[in-house]
């Protein structure tokens, strides 16, 4: 017999505890202990879909970490299949990035100060496709993965070098320093 997958145990746990407050912990327990991307998971079953799952980004009845079922999804009518993001796309996206976080411009390999972990590279759309966003090269950024959780539906346009030039030069002699040495390491300068 086959085992279900992690979206599937995920699926039935919600489903056992409509209206009740969950937890991230008990989620991913229930999707198993060697599952990393349960989250993704929960965000596919509420975008992809259209599961009511609250969080306390929904309302303030909830704590960080803290969901709720409202009610049974509806029945699907036939199977949708959402289209990826092609690979060739995926890596034009990315080299036309320079392989680097177009919010915070960490690279891969590199230790996010925010999570302690090496970085991931993600593709995010810059305006969302919930907002009417396409998958294509110029509607797609690379971001890591702190920047892309934390990029849902925000629609920033890049700064401008004359903006990015203003900053620094505002900065104290330390923090231009800092910029400085990363944009030497990245150019090899």
């Amino acid at each position: 017999m086959r085992r279900s997958g992690s979206k599937e145990r995920i699926r039935q746990f919600l489903l056992a505890h409509i209206g009740e407050i969950v937890t991230s912990t008990q989620i991913r327990d229930a999707a198993g202990a060697n599952v990393i991307e349960w989250a993704r998971r929960v965000r596919e079953l509420r975008y992809e879909e259209g599961w009511s799952i609250i969080t306390h980004n929904d309302t303030i009845h909830l704590k960080p970490g803290q969901y709720i079922l409202k009610e049974k999804p509806a029945e699907k009518i036939g199977v949708k299949f959402m289209r990826g993001i092609s690979a060739k796309l995926r890596s034009e996206v990315l080299e036309h990035d320079g392989f680097t976080c177009q919010m915070c411009g960490l690279t891969p390999g590199e230790i996010d100060p925010n999570t302690g972990r090496k970085v991931c590279l993600h593709l995010g759309h810059i305006k969302d496709k919930s907002l009417g966003g396409k998958d294509e090269l110029s509607n797609l950024r690379a971001l890591c993965s702190s920047c892309y959780q934390g990029a849902k539906n925000i629609t920033w346009e890049k700064p401008t070098s004359v903006w990015l030039l203003s900053q620094i030069r505002r900065a104290s002699q330390e923090e231009q320093r800092a910029v400085y040495e990363w944009f030497s390491k990245k150019f090899g300068e």
